[in-house]
């Protein structure tokens, strides 16, 4: 759903040895370090394997499917290996050959992989996994193209009306493609052919004004829409199973997408403001949008059963909890049955596979497994209170506590070039931040809205997939990224405050 890190070919080149023994060295020094009497022997190896995780995921010292195998391992060592302490009541009473472990027994490799895997158990997986087939049933019939080519035939030839169309394409897609990176890289090589046919150069401010658009919309509704980014489905998963609560899409919809609207608005002012291109118009491009339509030809069969499809999705989505109780996870996947079976459906299973990111599944589930292990150790409420305990928040009114965590939040995005792996180890520690803070009624609302920032990523193209393939265009500069990023960050992050002590508060989130 939009975390692929790399293009493909750096996923085959990334390596760094450097940070890779860094990062064991790190993984080490926490472990010999004193255990503090408050901080169980289990938690404190938790932390351990944290650290190592985030410096490899920060640094891409190696791909992200292999730094999740790596912590997978070190859950089954340190973990299988620590005594069980206080986790009866977390883990159900672990048993090791029908005993019942308490007190100082060890938990064993055979608890520990359980938990290592547990985020595999978990029904966000299925509906990232169900979203990757989506996507790719979209991209096998071109129909996001299709629906791309259709918005920008309509608006014309003048430059800023291509940006409005380019603003609105990301928008329909995040309804229907569930991949940041998909809705990116089916709108951006249509603009980037609209450049180069009529002799603009890629590095003109054109280029850079109408690619720098796209991917900063496809990131703007990666907030607005629960099943637009991975991201979201970790923190929602963590929430459910910590906080007792699952909101439903419609939900999301209704605390966020009048925040993405704004942005969607203040995002045309800002870019043209700050890339004022060199044209207003663009000579015959909208000819040549209708050109690259009639080539696509008619719909075909196989697009008018996955428009169906896709609209009945969003549909069941949009009415869960009103019209009938079916999770978003369940939807989907009912929704994967029907496009995978023969004669009726889209695609075929050998068609998908070889088209599925696999790597992201496993990401995704071991991301989810190491959030667990940190909430079920104790390790993030450790965290939690010796961190943002220790600087009073608890002093504060919640809406200058959600400002300064928010800024927190911002500021960490910054060496992240993943935002599951970023929302799978801050999540767990922003929950139990909630109980550090005696948030009560409120935690809920709190832990979403950091997941709201969490998808922030508009400072640098290496702060999301999306924008890392945009950067590949060689349309613009990291300058020029940050020179537009700067304000949407400052104004999104405006909102949300403005919004925690208004629309939010209105809504009983905050």
């Amino acid at each position: 759903m939009g975390e692929n890190t790399k293009t493909k070919n750096q996923k085959q080149t990334t390596f760094k040895p450097l940070w890779l023994i860094i990062s064991i060295i790190a993984l080490v020094v926490v472990l010999l370090l004193p255990t503090p009497d408050s901080l169980p022997f289990m938690a404190k190896g938790a932390l351990a394997i944290l650290l190592f995780a985030v410096i490899l995921w920060v640094t891409e010292a190696v791909t992200y499917p292999v730094s999740s195998t790596m912590v997978v391992a070190l859950i089954i060592l340190l973990v299988g290996f620590s005594p069980v302490g206080d986790l009866t009541k977390e883990l159900g009473n672990p048993q090791a050959n029908g005993h019942v472990l308490k007190g100082d027994d060890i938990m064993g490799t055979g608890n520990a992989l359980k938990l290592a895997f547990s985020g595999f158990s978990s029904s966000a997986v299925a509906l990232v996994a169900a979203a990757l087939f989506l996507a790719t049933a979209m991209k096998i019939t071109n129909l996001h193209k299709r629906l791309a080519l259709l918005v920008l035939s309509v608006v014309g030839n003048k430059t800023k009306n291509i940006v409005i169309g380019t603003i609105l394409v990301a928008i329909a897609l995040a309804f229907f493609v569930p991949s940041a990176t998909a809705r990116a890289g089916a709108v951006i090589p249509i603009l980037l052919g609209m450049i180069a046919a009529f002799g603009v150069s890629k590095q003109s401010k054109l280029g850079g004004l109408l690619v720098m658009t796209a991917v900063q919309a496809v990131s703007i509704w990666n907030v607005g829409i629960k099943t637009a980014a991975a991201q979201n489905i970790v923190a929602i998963n963590f929430i459910n199973a910590k906080l007792g609560v699952d909101v439903s899409w419609g939900q999301w919809f209704l605390y966020a997408a009048p925040w993405s609207i704004i942005m969607s608005i203040a995002l045309y002012f800002i870019m043209l403001k700050v890339m004022p291109p060199e044209q207003k118009e663009i000579s015959g491009g909208k000819e040549l949008v209708k050109k690259q339509l009639n080539e696509l030809g008619p719909i075909t069969g196989k697009e008018w059963r996955l428009i169906v499809i896709s609209l009945l999705l969003l549909i069941f989505w949009a009415t869960e909890k009103i019209l009938h109780p079916i999770d978003s996870s369940s939807i989907i996947l009912i929704a994967l049955a029907i496009m995978l079976t023969p004669k009726i459906g889209i695609m075929s299973w050998k068609e998908a596979e070889k088209q599925i990111p696999w790597g992201t599944v496993i990401v995704f589930g071991v991301g989810i497994s190491l959030g667990n292990v940190l909430l079920q150790t104790g390790a993030a409420q450790w965290l939690s209170d010796k961190t943002f305990g220790l600087i009073g928040l608890d002093n504060y009114p919640i809406v200058v506590t959600i400002a300064l965590i928010s800024l927190f939040n911002i500021l960490i995005h910054l060496g992240f070039a993943s935002a599951t792996s970023l929302a799978s180890a801050l999540i767990p520690v922003f929950i139990s931040l909630t109980s550090t803070l005696h948030l009560g009624d409120q935690s809920i609302g709190f832990v979403l809205i950091q997941q709201f920032v969490i998808s922030f990523g508009f400072l640098l193209p290496v702060s999301s997939p999306q924008a890392m393939l945009a950067y590949g265009t060689e349309t613009f500069t990291v300058k020029d990224f940050l020179k537009t990023g700067v304000p949407i960050t400052v104004l999104g992050y405006i909102l949300v405050v403005v919004f925690s002590f208004t629309y939010w508060h209105w809504l009983g989130l905050v």
